[in-house]
């Protein structure tokens, strides 16, 4: 019986690293490699804060990272979709 209660600490230790990595599901990795759309809307697209063209430039940046996460998020499901439809290709 007391092999059972130590082994319980031993499990939890064992599977909590799996378990953190969930806590960053909801971080975009397109977002965080696009960086800081003011920023670069000032230094590269070099347009003053308030004006039309920095608008623009602010939409474009959302539009562009709208359709690079959705491009990953497609590129995921056909890769779970292929692994399903193929189990012995991996």
């Amino acid at each position: 019986m007391r092999s059972i209660s130590a082994r319980a600490p031993l499990a939890l230790l064992l599977v909590l690293p799996l378990l953190t990595g969930c806590l960053e599901r909801g971080r975009s990795s397109v977002a965080d490699s696009m960086g800081d759309d003011d920023q670069w809307c000032q230094v590269t697209a070099k347009v003053a804060v308030g004006t039309p063209e920095y608008v623009a430039c602010r939409k474009d940046r959302d539009v562009r990272r709208q359709n690079a996460e959705a491009r990953a998020d497609r590129r995921q499901r056909d890769l779970g979709e292929y692994m399903m439809n193929n189990p012995d290709r991996h």
